[in-house]
């Protein structure tokens, strides 16, 4: 593993890329300490303290490592861009200009994205002044008020412009590094953002817990890991023969390969199309200022602690997995592919039965690993309410994610360094 770390820089574009993507990395950590202008700095530590990890603002506070409760200048993080990114993928199954794009290639894809960008702008415009406003009225963090003291039409303004610029800085950035350093640009801030916040959530445990609780909780974490690790590294094989045939003078095909289905196939996006979902109540009841609706939700909905939270929380994951699973890979156009080069599936008919064959295989493996990924994500409220502890920093989407970034980097890192006749990370 050293001597893979050693030779990746001894080669001078490799060692370019790495360090231009720490810089990066180095900026937008700096973007996450500066914060807004006319924030008031005794309402930021207490809401600090306050900080949880439930509902859709934990989420946006743990992708923005933990920018959200210092109220900076990145607060709203790349939550927008991801939202946005999820809304553009349903919306090119729906619509047929936007289909027609995503098959057009690079050219297609480039409308894609920046259609992309403008939808990021204005959902970053809306969830900033919503957060401003949730935020001074104490709704965000319970105890919390006037983070923003003499808020006025002007002052909105200016913190919703500033926290939209910061969306929009945030963007460029992952692109920057995208184009110019190592792995997903979006991927790569989201990784540094979660990382950033495991010390911050360890010692809080370690404070809250006693040590034989604390070493518990660090052997099942390290469990959880081993497991996301398996799981998504996991996939069913389908093999795939393709016929010999002849073009011209030359003989194609008579070649073997497989199909890989992934039993974790929507990644990380179910958990949040559900934390999406499930704030839809607690902002209704913001605008319609009805006291027992408000009350019931802030009772059963507003936070993770409740049973019927956990529960509506997990059969929501369940289903959006399958969702997003059907959306993302279609057996019919894979039928049609295959059939268009020759492909067959040993002792499956080409054409409506293989569609039929990879559907069923798909519908099997998509259960256990839907049941896992909901399982991991409400391991954390279980354990914070058994336990009574503030946080669980080895449960849910930031394992999800720091495995899955993890994995792709050192992936794109090998295969840089197979190319010049190096021995990789994962030998």
């Amino acid at each position: 593993m050293l001597s893979a770390f050693r030779n990746a820089f001894k080669i001078p574009d490799l060692r370019k890329k790495i360090l231009f993507s720490l810089l990066v990395i180095a900026i937008y950590r700096l973007g996450a300490h500066i914060p807004v202008p006319g924030v008031d700095f005794n309402a930021v530590q207490n809401a600090q303290k306050s900080a949880g990890s439930n509902g859709v603002f934990g989420l946006i506070n743990l992708f923005s490592g933990g920018a959200l409760t210092q109220f900076a200048i990145f607060a709203l993080g790349i939550m927008p861009y991801i939202t946005s990114s999820i809304i553009m993928q349903l919306l090119t199954v729906v619509i047929p200009r936007l289909e027609a794009y995503a098959k057009e290639g690079e050219e297609g894809q480039k409308k894609i994205t920046q259609y992309t960008r403008y939808m990021t702008v204005v959902l970053a415009l809306l969830q900033s002044l919503g957060i401003v406003v949730t935020a001074n009225s104490g709704r965000l963090l319970p105890g919390v008020q006037n983070i923003f003291p003499n808020l006025t039409a002007g002052r909105t303004f200016v913190i919703v412009l500033t926290l939209t610029a910061g969306t929009s800085t945030i963007m460029w950035l992952g692109e920057l590094i995208t184009q110019r350093g190592i792995g997903n640009g979006m991927s790569i801030l989201i990784f540094s953002s979660i990382i950033s916040r495991l010390p911050f959530e360890s010692a809080a445990v370690y404070k809250t817990a006693h040590p034989p609780k604390a070493a518990v909780l660090l052997l099942l974490g390290i469990g959880i890991v081993v497991a996301v690790v398996l799981v998504e590294q996991a996939q069913r094989r389908i093999p795939v023969q393709y016929a010999k045939r002849v073009v011209g003078r030359k003989l194609y095909g008579g070649s073997s390969t497989y199909i890989p289905l992934k039993v974790n196939q929507a990644g990380v996006i179910p958990i949040i199309f559900a934390s999406s979902l499930l704030y839809l109540p607690v902002l209704a009841s913001t605008i319609m200022q009805n006291k027992p609706f408000q009350d019931w939700v802030n009772n059963h909905l507003a936070r993770g602690s409740h049973p019927l939270y956990i529960m509506t929380y997990f059969l929501l994951i369940v289903f959006f997995t399958y969702f997003y699973t059907s959306i993302t890979f279609n057996p019919l156009d894979v039928a049609d592919n295959m059939k268009k080069y020759g492909g067959f599936i040993p002792g499956i008919r080409p054409g409506r039965p293989t569609a039929e064959y990879l559907d069923h295989i798909l519908t099997r493996i998509t259960l256990p690993g839907s049941i896992f990924l909901a399982s991991i994500a409400v391991l954390p409220f279980i354990v914070q309410g058994a336990w009574h502890i503030d946080a669980f920093p080895f449960g849910g989407t930031a394992v999800l994610i720091i495995v899955g970034v993890g994995l792709e980097t050192m992936k794109q890192l090998e295969s840089q360094l197979l190319m010049r006749h190096y021995e990789g990370f994962l030998k």
